[in-house]
């Protein structure tokens, strides 16, 4: 797995230590406060439910655990299996936030679609053939 593939899926482990851990953690403060700095992209999504945000959780969790592996197996096969099921999960994720915007104000509607946008693009160049990701490497 090239240095530009180990950074990507680090990335999504980061991300998905820190919402899962979050959601399991803190599932009230999630919802409440996610993705934090005064912010509430959660909260505008409808009434608080436990159950929700802690499956939530665990799933980001889960997909931590995957791309964990994937980093320490170091096998190109892991790290697009990793970036599969990120795009899995982040495609329809990305598709339910792109239509339930009300409630936010302008500002968090760009910072959230492109957070949740930029997560699927990596996931999807993970996925994508050797040596098109690995050009990033070699600049």
């Amino acid at each position: 797995m090239s240095n530009a593939r180990k950074v990507g899926v680090l990335v999504l482990l980061l991300q998905g230590l820190f919402v899962g851990g979050w959601a399991l953690i803190g599932p009230r403060s999630f919802y409440d406060s996610f993705p934090g700095a005064g912010h509430h992209w959660t909260a505008v999504t409808g009434p608080y439910n436990e159950h929700f945000v802690t499956d939530v959780g665990a799933a980001y969790l889960a997909l931590a655990a995957v791309a964990l592996l994937a980093l320490a197996w170091g096998d190109l096969r892991s790290c697009r299996l990793a970036g599969a099921a990120w795009a899995v999960f982040s495609a329809p994720h990305f598709l339910f936030h792109a239509r339930h915007l009300s409630g936010l104000t302008s500002f968090d509607k760009v910072a959230e679609l492109t957070s949740l946008g930029a997560t699927l693009v990596l996931a999807v160049l993970l996925v994508l053939p050797g040596k098109g990701f690995d050009k990033l490497n070699q600049q």
